[in-house]
């Protein structure tokens, strides 16, 4: 394995895989902060050309975060499928990448090799990939979840319904939830942040939208995004729940950060498919974004896109309904600006597409980030061009709860009618049956809070 290259009368000399993959990244703050980028676009050049030569074997030989001291890097090498694992061992990185580009590569072609794809392997052809390249490759990745929706479908654009009020109050939960749902939103899920982590808390968030998908026999599934034993705790004493969530990192280090090992993911996903009420089985719910894993000091040296990827290769094997990559939640200290950010969600989709996940993204930015709403914009129309699952429906797309800014409601539906997508099957027959919906098209009584109400009162 040659980790050196000649650029612009320059020899650069790599001293191991790691640094390799991270000079090989787009520009990130992030990884300049952690002291790891590149120092000049021509060792970011050079880096490449090096990474364009490394075979798989290679990449799975040679993992970021070390593997007797991370049950993480442990947990993802011992599912690979050693079978197809030894027949693509010699694929270089440079010929993955034109295996996924590639007129004649169909999905079946992308999922035959899947099972023998671990985080650094995603990480490594990302890296080597246009902005368009990485549209183009996840669009033919796509793939499909269902608990009480579908989500995934061609044409299929859901959005989570993100009901957050600053003092979790029920009364300002249900407003938003009105809101929402009258524009055709919450197919993917009603998922609130709670502002307390408590078990009873969980549990009156729970009762309240389960009483309501019941009252309106919505076809959708609930969920309360507090830590993932919170949650546990509230359905294991009765809370009617959809979907367990919880927050995950690349590294066994970034885990423990985040108060979680790899027998806590196996506790909740056997709760989740002994409780949950989710006719589909797909029970869990992540999230991530690049930079987590810095921010806890987990990150092993690595850069945050090879660490995003590892979050990617661990969640599938828990079969989640939803991942949502959070690409601008943390700030300019992971992404400077609206340019990073457009870049770190493109690759992020594609690389949990890549990987076999229903990847949704929170095109999101916070208010002392140098980006702005035709930066996210931007960012939402690339998505549905990659055939994103979903993305989050927030009132206004102003959190007033996390502080930051999202998509709007009105944004999934623009985004629908323009790009001709639909929601969730199941949800799109409920939206016409009330009247909300007619032809793929919403009618003149969507964005009505009232009118749910209204259909609410009438089922009562």
């Amino acid at each position: 394995m040659t980790l050196s290259h000649t650029v612009g009368g320059q020899k650069y000399v790599f001293q191991s895989l790691k640094e390799v993959l991270a000079k090989a990244n787009e520009e990130k703050s992030g990884d300049q902060l952690a002291g790891i980028a590149a120092d000049s676009e021509l060792e970011r050049i050079a880096a490449k050309h090096v990474l364009s030569s490394v075979t798989l074997k290679d990449l799975r030989e040679h993992p970021v975060a070390p593997y007797d001291s991370c049950e993480v890097t442990r947990f993802v090498d011992s599912q690979l499928d050693q079978a197809i694992s030894a027949r693509i061992a010699s694929w270089t990185v440079a010929e993955l990448r034109e295996f996924l580009l590639s007129s004649q590569t169909t999905l079946s072609d992308v999922e035959a090799i899947r099972s023998a794809l671990n985080g650094e392997m995603a990480a490594a052809v990302a890296k080597l990939m246009s902005n368009l390249d990485l549209i183009r490759a996840a669009e033919k990745c796509r793939v499909v979840s269902r608990a009480n929706t579908t989500l995934g479908l061609p044409q299929v654009l859901g959005g989570r319904l993100q009901p957050n009020h600053p003092s979790d109050s029920v009364e300002g939960v249900m407003a938003s939830i009105y809101e929402g749902v009258s524009y055709g939103i919450g197919d993917a899920v009603i998922g609130i942040n709670p502002v307390y982590d408590t078990a009873e808390t969980v549990a009156r968030l729970l009762e309240a939208t389960d009483d309501l998908i019941d009252q309106l026999a919505l076809p959708t599934q609930n969920c309360v995004l507090s830590h993932v034993t919170t949650q546990m705790k509230a359905i294991e004493r009765g809370a009617p729940a959809g979907l367990i969530f919880q927050s995950i990192a690349g590294s066994e280090l970034g885990n423990t950060a985040f108060g979680i090992n790899l027998e806590t993911l196996r506790q909740a996903h056997q709760l989740g498919m002994q409780k949950c009420k989710n006719k589909g089985g797909q029970v869990m719910y992540f999230e991530t974004g690049q930079g987590s894993e810095l921010s806890s000091r987990s990150h092993h040296g690595a850069d945050q896109l090879t660490l995003e990827a590892r979050c990617y290769a661990l969640a599938r094997y828990f079969n989640p309904f939803l991942v949502n990559d959070v690409v601008g939640f943390i700030g300019p200290e992971y992404l400077a600006d609206g340019r990073q950010m457009i870049r770190a969600g493109l690759e992020d989709h594609f690389m949990g597409k890549l990987l076999g996940l229903p990847m949704g993204v929170d095109a999101c930015y916070t208010n002392h980030m140098e980006a702005d709403q035709n930066d996210l914009e931007n960012l939402t129309v690339l998505l549905v061009a990659a055939g994103v699952n979903y993305f989050m429906g927030v009132p206004m797309g102003d959190d007033v709860m996390l502080s930051y800014q999202s998509t709007s409601f009105h944004d999934v539906a623009s985004l629908r009618e323009l790009t001709g997508c639909r929601p969730a099957p199941e949800f799109e027959r409920w939206l016409e049956a009330c009247g909300l919906m007619r032809a793929g098209k919403l009618t003149d009584c969507a964005g009505d809070p009232t009118f749910v109400v209204g259909l609410k009162r009438a089922r009562l």
